[in-house]
């Protein structure tokens, strides 16, 4: 899965890097994985499982999109509403 990391996560030098699952995306803080997407079979569709990796902490909402692509991009979102930029 290739991840481009979006205009907001760049211009605070944060990155992404494909999980070693060969599914799930790592954002990375400082360079160091700071949250996990991971995107889920939901209803017949997909979900994004958005992880805090130093505290275990969800921060998804259970939005449903049509592929695996899309709720990564989605998750990407909700993170960035959740941590406000």
């Amino acid at each position: 899965m290739l991840v481009t990391a979006p205009d907001w996560l760049t211009r605070r030098d944060c990155s992404l890097r494909a999980a070693p699952d060969g599914v799930s995306v790592a954002v990375l803080f400082n360079g160091e994985p700071d949250y996990l997407l991971t995107p889920l079979p939901a209803e017949g569709k997909h979900t994004c499982q958005i992880i805090q990796t130093n505290n275990g902490k969800h921060l998804d909402h259970g939005a449903i999109y049509d592929s695996p692509d899309q709720a990564i991009g989605g998750g990407l979102e909700e993170l960035r509403k959740a941590l406000g930029w």
